[in-house]
């Protein structure tokens, strides 16, 4: 299988490809279409510069690998160039001389994957390099590489490579004495092709040269093998080298980490072991660094990971945790307002404290199945399952506060969390006092975690200790200090939308979709929500048009999203288009969640175009006096709209400028870095 990987067509040696990253890859990727390998040259090109734009493939020792999945490769290969006018591609060290581009298939088979991740393993092998570099013709290079990813395959002339041998120098721990510490890590990178493995490899060896146990755990595309229970129970320290969520990560509960971005483990695999030796020794003195510059926009001037991405992780973990009970919640009570069981008037029956329906409304819950009221079984059932999602609604913003401070202090932050958001809602604070909360209610409870206590208190902390200090702090700081200001902030945002009502209705339209799609499901959209809800009660014909104009602009971000990866799949990486998939149903269902997998990678793109979409939804509906009943449920309530056709005008307008517009956004993105690369006639093969 190996010859499969790479040919003499794909390897030139000794040759001036371009001055930048950008003629290489271009260079490499007409090579590969030239062999067959690739039906389209520029698509391999445009996914490797994408991944280069992400974080730079460049690595120590004059060595580049940029990679990409696409979907024009039709099998997985390799195009390598030895330079002859060195090129920089980011490493810390220097331009590369060594450049192999890496191309996947979309779902590529496994084998394939094992045999490049092999290849990316050997690059950290100061020898094999070196064995690239003096190798005098192509069909030795092809038979260093085929010896690398398949060393059953070695042929008579291949030079041999083996591996490094520990540094003499380092200092190695005596096996007969005890105190060998014991390291485990796991490694991911995005594409799950070279860096986690490359990473692996490359701790590994330093692992070897201090002398410690070293266990590593490799979750890329070949298939990954978790630790056995016993070898993290012995494990002294635990090291995430990840660009990526770590699977399984509640394994490694009170263990010191060493946390990082992939590529430091590559660059600097003997500080991070030094690090966690060091760490098993003084719990305390874990870190959690960068490292890499991945974002150096949110990056620290000391390479930590920034306070903004910090941020935006804890964010992101609390919505999607969230999004569950939008959708369970929201559901339950569209299927209450069907014609058959509840009706749309059940929107107009609040409830009571104890979850009980007021009396005189329209039905009473604590009628039994036996002693159904006048509205018979339908309308019971309807009853029950409007209670239940008003229940399951009334949980978004505790288990929004709650899984925010989970995503920064683990699961002993997940009660104080909760507490941080239940106290939100008693104080009048909502979803903004939510936010803030959680996020105080993490950093409380990381803070908690880190204060040096004798060891027979340490295993109180996660279930006693760190719970009941934190929930105090947040209840006390909500309660006394914070409630009534993010209290009155919620109120002025709500004040400043009724003062637009009457009069300026398309212009109110217009700021409610702009609101809807500018944050997709956080404070703002919350806030535009919930000023749409709290009027249904009144019931007057602007409260219904304004409900009707949120949940018009909320549904357009997943569907714009969805019809974009319909019209131009190849402006979208694989995990976007499946994405996109699932955000019909998300967006069909009101659920403006569904595009922020979107929104997350691009927003500079993604979200101007998706509020103007909303925008246009919004006044529509205002202009049109389509009103709506439902809170919730998008195309599964179009029974208590007044009109559900100039609705669904109106929505089609939002998605199609919206769809049109991101586009055209990242079509223009595509164009100008086309135009830094230069074009190559096809290699000869």
């Amino acid at each position: 299988m190996a010859e499969q990987i790479i040919t003499e067509s794909t390897v030139s040696l000794d040759v001036n490809a371009g001055n930048d990253p950008a003629a290489v890859i271009s260079y490499l990727a007409e090579s590969l279409g030239a062999a067959g390998r690739t039906t389209d040259p520029a698509d391999l090109t445009r996914g490797a510069l994408a991944r280069e734009a992400k974080s730079a493939t460049g690595l120590p020792g004059g060595i580049a690998i940029p990679h990409a999945r696409a979907a024009s490769v039709t099998e997985a290969s390799l195009a390598m160039a030895r330079l002859s006018e060195k090129v920089d591609f980011g490493a810390p060290d220097g331009p590369a001389d060594l450049v192999f581009l890496i191309a996947a298939p979309e779902g590529g088979a496994s084998e394939h994957m094992k045999l490049l991740s092999s290849l990316a393993r050997a690059l950290v092998r100061p020898d094999f390099v070196e064995a690239l570099r003096s190798a005098p013709d192509d069909a030795q290079v092809i038979a260093l590489v085929n010896e690398a990813i398949d060393p059953a395959a070695k042929p008579a002339s291949t030079v041999a490579v083996t591996k490094p041998a520990a540094a003499t120098s380092a200092p190695v721990a005596d096996d007969q004495s005890g105190d060998r510490p014991s390291i485990v890590a796991i490694t991911a990178c995005p594409t799950g092709i070279a860096h986690t493995y490359m990473a692996a490899d490359a701790l590994k060896y330093a692992a070897e040269r201090a002398g410690v146990d070293f266990a590593v755990e490799t979750q890329g595309s070949s298939a990954t093998t978790p630790f056995a229970s016993d070898v993290i129970a012995n494990a002294d320290a635990v090291i995430f080298a990840t660009d990526v969520g770590v699977k399984g990560k509640e394994r490694f509960h009170g263990k010191p980490v060493i946390a990082s971005g992939v590529k430091r483990a590559i660059n600097e695999p003997d500080t991070m072991i030094a690090e966690a030796v060091a760490a098993a020794k003084n719990p305390n003195a874990a870190v959690v660094t960068a490292g890499d510059g991945a974002d150096a926009s949110d990056a620290t001037p000391e390479g930590g990971v920034g306070l903004g991405k910090q941020l935006q992780q804890a964010l992101m973990t609390g919505v999607s945790y969230m999004i569950p009970f939008v959708a369970a919640g929201g559901l339950l009570i569209a299927l209450a307002f069907l014609p058959f069981l509840g009706g749309y008037e059940i929107a107009n029956t609040n409830l009571d404290p104890d979850g009980a329906l007021n009396d005189g409304q329209f039905i009473a819950l604590n009628n039994s199945l036996w002693d159904l009221p006048a509205g018979g079984l339908g309308q019971y059932i309807g009853a029950v399952l409007f209670a239940v999602g008003g229940l399951a609604m009334s949980m978004l913003v505790p288990a929004l506060a709650g899984y925010i401070s989970f995503a920064i202090a683990d699961r002993p932050g997940i009660a104080p969390g909760f507490v941080a958001g239940l106290v939100s809602v008693q104080v009048g604070a909502s979803f903004i006092g939510g936010l803030i909360g959680g996020l105080i209610a993490g950093v409380v409870c990381l803070w908690i975690s880190r204060l040096p206590l004798p060891q027979w208190a340490r295993g109180l902390m996660p279930v006693v200790i760190i719970p009941l200090l934190g929930s105090m702090v947040i209840g006390v700081l909500l309660y006394m200090l914070l409630g009534k200001p993010l209290a009155w902030v919620t109120d002025q945002m709500t004040d400043g939308l009724n003062s637009m009502s009457g009069g300026s209705a398309i212009i109110l339209g217009i700021v409610l979709g702009l609101m809807m799609c500018f944050d997709l499901g956080g404070p703002v959209n919350k806030a535009a929500y919930l000023f749409a809800t709290t009027g249904l009660a009144v019931g007057t014909t602007a409260q219904l048009e304004i409900m009707a104009a949120v949940m018009c602009a909320g549904m357009v971000p997943p569907l714009a999203m969805a019809l974009a990866t319909v019209l131009r799949p190849g402006l979208f990486t694989e995990p976007e288009r499946e994405n996109g998939k699932a955000a019909w149903l998300l967006g069909a269902s009101f659920i403006s969640e569904g595009a922020i997998p979107f929104a997350a990678v691009d927003p500079l793109r993604v979200i101007p175009s998706m509020m103007a979409g909303g925008a246009l939804s919004g006044a529509l509906i205002m202009a049109f006096g389509v009103t709506q009943r439902a809170p919730h449920g998008g195309i599964f309530v179009f029974f208590t709209m007044n009109n559900w056709l100039l609705f669904l005008v109106s929505l089609a307008a939002g998605t199609v400028l919206s769809a049109v517009l991101v586009i055209a956004a990242k079509q223009w993105h595509t164009s100008r870095a086309a135009l830094t690369v230069p074009a190559y006639e096809p290699v000869a093969a």
